[in-house]
């Protein structure tokens, strides 16, 4: 059983983000922008992307980051072996609250499975 639905969630996200898209796109753009600019070198693989973004959405507290990128990670290749490693660094970058939002994340992770 899912915190919550983590794929309900997700597509509300999107949609309230294309709302603030149409009203702001040079916003919506920016961060685009600012997202992919990383992509572009090409050091990291996308799965390393995406395990270290699903780390930091832990310690920034972020659920739809952690919506995000858990299903990217999964689209990815990710295991969830892999996924507990890059949470497990969070939890020792940011203690006892980054181990409350691994516990979400990982249900993410389940959740994006099906």
């Amino acid at each position: 059983m899912s915190m919550i639905d983590w794929n309900d969630y997700r597509a509300q996200l999107m949609a309230g983000i294309g709302d603030l898209g149409a009203l702001s796109p040079a916003t919506v753009g920016g961060y685009m922008q600012a997202s992919g600019a990383g992509r572009e070198t090409g050091h990291l693989d996308a799965k390393t992307r995406q395990l270290i973004s699903l780390a930091v959405a832990v310690t920034t507290r972020c659920d739809g980051c952690i919506s995000v990128h858990s299903l990217e990670a999964v689209k990815e290749g990710a295991t969830e072996a892999e996924i507990a490693e890059a949470l497990g660094v969070a939890v020792a970058m940011n203690a006892g609250a980054a181990l409350v939002y691994s516990a979400r994340a990982l249900d993410a992770v389940k959740a994006a499975k099906g």
